[in-house]
């Protein structure tokens, strides 16, 4: 079953689109740079470090202090875990299979 956003649009599927192209690290740190402000990619990646740390089952606690998130913002990213899109788990899933695989091959 094909997952609808409501965020969907031309304007939205370029840009993910444009994301697809991305290759390396290299490439998204020129893209995210020009794309994003400084304080909005810190944003970015400070979700998905509290989505990890959740997804470990830390506290809130032990969160707020690893991160300097809210509590309000760990609380949004848990309810995604929770109720969303399951975007989290898909990229959560993908980086712990991709470090596994990187464990195998030393």
């Amino acid at each position: 079953m094909a997952f609808e956003s409501k965020l969907k649009s031309p304007e939205v599927d370029q840009l993910f689109d444009a994301v697809l192209l991305l290759r390396d690290r290299e490439d998204c740190y020129r893209f995210f740079t020009d794309v994003c402000t400084i304080n909005e990619i810190h944003a970015l990646s400070q979700r998905l470090q509290v989505a990890r740390l959740l997804a470990e089952k830390k506290t809130y606690n032990e969160i707020e202090e690893l991160t300097k998130a809210s509590t309000a913002t760990i609380s949004r990213i848990n309810k995604c875990l929770v109720y969303g899109a399951d975007g989290y788990r898909l990229v959560l899933d993908r980086i712990s299979d991709q470090e596994e695989k990187g464990k195998d091959e030393k």
